[in-house]
């Protein structure tokens, strides 16, 4: 008898070529409309005008403080807004559907009565994840290459690499949020909630500890200050914060494992 390595895995990554093929496209229409805007508005002069028009407060919460930079305008309109936008709802919906839409229509019931293992379930579905992730970051990665110089941004090669390594371990802990929620409950809802929570209260703590010395602790439970706290695009690799995002994905896999072999499936 034939043994199939990683059955779950494959299957995923088969069944998914579609949506990666829609998020890809996504994605590659956000750099293409915006990234080669940057030139066009005087290769910052007229974002600085703008910004100085704009309420302190709205900047500092928006985090348009260097948005008259390559860097500052590639992190305020793909990275820190709408590649997070995108990335946040794919990695959602697939940390969702690993476990928690499994369980609701049926599958993992039949999935763990053909010798699959709870933990085996787990370990796969975050592969799957952690593979989809790679390939739309590595897109996202190669475009940005491809557009720094045309667009005269002005990056570094190592910062790019910094800024979609930081973003890509951003999404991994949102989607690893959402799989590990309808690891520990029945339920698809909880699981996008928790995902969710973790990209929406993220990007707000980071806002909020933006306006007031007083609020500033915020930043340190936001995940989206992890990623981006150090500009990566504009300062390289931070070490502490990937740390915080990558050991903080591993313990949600731990988690999952955990909660889905203490409970009964499909009860």
């Amino acid at each position: 008898m034939r043994t199939e390595i990683l059955p779950l895995f494959r299957r995923t990554l088969r069944d998914s070529v579609p949506a990666l093929l829609g998020w890809g496209t996504g994605l590659a229409g956000v750099c293409l409309l915006y990234l080669p805007l940057y030139p066009t508005m005087g290769g910052g002069a007229q974002l600085q005008q703008m910004i100085e028009s704009m309420p302190e407060e709205m900047i500092s919460a928006l985090g348009f403080q260097n948005l008259s930079t390559g860097a500052g305008y590639v992190q305020s309109t793909v990275l820190g807004l709408l590649g997070f936008v995108l990335l946040s709802i794919a990695v959602i919906g697939w940390g969702t559907a690993a476990v928690a839409g499994e369980e609701e229509r049926g599958a993992l019931e039949l999935t763990l009565a053909h010798a699959v293992t709870r933990t085996q379930v787990i370990l796969e579905g975050a592969l799957a994840l952690f593979t989809r992730l790679a390939i739309l970051c590595t897109l996202l990665l190669v475009i940005l290459l491809i557009l720094n110089g045309p667009s005269q941004l002005g990056l570094q090669t190592s910062a790019i690499f910094a800024g979609v390594t930081a973003l890509g371990g951003l999404g991994l802990l949102i989607g690893l949020a959402s799989l590990a929620a309808g690891a520990l409950v029945r339920s698809r809802t909880v699981a996008l909630l928790s995902g969710t929570a973790v990209a929406g209260i993220g990007y707000m703590f980071n806002a909020l500890g933006n306006q007031s010395v007083d609020l500033q602790w915020l930043h340190a439970l936001s995940p989206y200050r992890w990623a981006y706290g150090e500009a990566p695009l504009s300062n390289g690799f931070d070490a502490g914060g990937l740390t915080l995002l990558y050991l903080s994905s591993a313990a949600l896999i731990l988690i999952a494992v955990a909660g889905l072999r203490r409970r009964d499936v499909g009860n």
